[in-house]
């Protein structure tokens, strides 16, 4: 979590240094946005911890669905600047928890990282969300937790987890400076859109007889508007 929250900081420290606002949090338009915290909220359901047989099948079910909502969220969202990253790292993390039925840790990431406890706690007992990678038995293992960040964070993260944070920050700076707002033919009313499509068949449609000419106003002289001048008064 500290990884996380540092990231959303220097998004915000990076935001206000060029000039941007937080204030224009609040013109952020989310779409689908009630699939992000279901998604997530997936993840932290408790889960059988075995590696094998029924137990392993349902943890990649669940993990499947969880990271399939997500990834929708994020992909209908996906022209607001840094949300591609994001997709991106979504898409990586998904392959290799669901594939393994959780997030494969380096043994070696994790004592880089000044995490031994963890490490003896994988050791001891695997988790159903994390457990401590085996080349022999785990796959896309490059995509897995595999880089360590040292103390203060003392985390380990993936290539995904890159991806998405710098993502993350991209949209933060964005939005603080106001450069997400965008119109595109989704945002149009179906209503306004069927109305001129339906002119425009009528017009196609119409026979060149009936298709009205523009008239030139009438004038005197062939090269300009008639004029009406006063006549001259007899004395």
């Amino acid at each position: 979590m500290i990884l996380f929250f540092g990231v959303i900081a220097l998004g915000v420290v990076a935001g206000l240094l060029a000039g941007g606002s937080i204030q224009r949090f609040a013109h952020l338009r989310l779409r689908w946005w009630l699939l992000a915290p279901v998604g997530f909220a997936l993840q932290g359901v408790p889960l059988p911890d075995g590696r094998h047989g029924g137990d392993l099948l349902i943890r990649m079910l669940v993990f499947g669905v969880s990271y399939v909502l997500v990834l929708a969220f994020a992909i209908k969202n996906r022209r607001l600047a840094g949300v591609p990253l994001i997709v991106i790292g979504l898409l990586l993390n998904g392959l290799v928890v669901t594939a393994n039925g959780g997030m494969p840790v380096s043994r070696s990431a994790l004592v880089a990282s000044g995490q031994a406890d963890v490490l003896h706690l994988l050791v001891e007992d695997e988790g159903a969300k994390h457990h401590l990678l085996h080349a022999d038995e785990d796959i896309l293992t490059p995509l897995a937790d595999v880089i360590p960040l040292p103390q203060p964070v003392g985390q380990v993260a993936s290539v995904g987890d890159v991806f998405v944070y710098a993502g993350l920050v991209w949209l933060i700076i964005a939005v603080m400076r106001g450069q997400t707002a965008e119109v595109d033919s989704d945002q149009v009313p179906d209503s306004y859109r069927g109305r001129h499509r339906r002119a425009l068949e009528e017009e196609k449609a119409r026979p060149a007889s009936e298709t009205p000419v523009a008239q030139a106003p009438a004038t005197t002289s062939g090269i300009g508007p008639e004029w009406s001048f006063p006549r001259p008064r007899r004395s």
